[in-house]
């Protein structure tokens, strides 16, 4: 695989141009069956930029949220969104991955399992010690994804926005390497939920 190039995109950055708008939101078109899950999208077959600009001005109205843009030789082939602290638990001492999607047509190349390394060695240089997800109980897929990253179930409970069963998952950040198995499959989640 070629080298991945990680950009961020913070709550003080301008508006996005409407080029990126549209690649990010190839992106999350490209994840049907996920939005499909989620219910985020009124016709998740039929994404839209200006959902798609909705929903990312919605993240990054969230403290503390980032979102991370995944080339490799120039294409967007991954978005991340990021959040320092659980936005309804002041409590929980861990950032969050919000949303981690690889576009459709990329699965299966590692990307997914590349960004969340990245992420995960991003929080660990900053001194945290853990990362946490909640994954919809439904997508198998993105649960087997990230246990084989090396992330632990801790806690099941339904989502913040529709009450949805979900799992959350914990990666312990104290040691770089861990949790670097292949992934059974790509999925994406959504901690917005949990």
């Amino acid at each position: 695989m070629a080298a991945m190039y990680v950009d961020i995109v913070t709550p003080d950055d301008a508006a996005l141009p409407g080029a990126l708008l549209t690649e990010i939101t190839e992106v999350y078109a490209s994840a049907q069956a996920f939005h499909e899950l989620t219910g985020d999208f009124p016709d998740a077959g039929d994404v839209r930029v200006p959902q798609v600009a909705a929903a990312l001005a919605d993240e990054l109205s969230v403290p503390g949220s980032v979102v991370h843009l995944a080339r490799v030789r120039g294409e967007l082939v991954a978005v991340a969104v990021t959040l320092d602290r659980h936005p309804a638990d002041p409590d929980d001492p861990d950032p969050w991955i919000g949303l981690l999607l690889v576009h459709g047509e990329r699965r299966r190349e590692g990307h997914g399992r590349a960004l969340a390394d990245h992420l995960a060695a991003r929080f660990r240089e900053a001194g945290r010690t853990g990362l946490r997800l909640a994954v919809l109980d439904a997508d198998t897929g993105a649960l087997a994804f990230w246990r084989a990253l090396g992330y632990t179930p801790i806690d099941h409970r339904p989502d913040l926005r529709r009450g949805r069963e979900s799992t959350v998952l914990r990666r312990d950040l104290a040691a770089p390497g861990d949790g670097r198995a292949e992934a059974a499959t790509e999925g994406a989640a959504s901690t917005d939920d949990a």
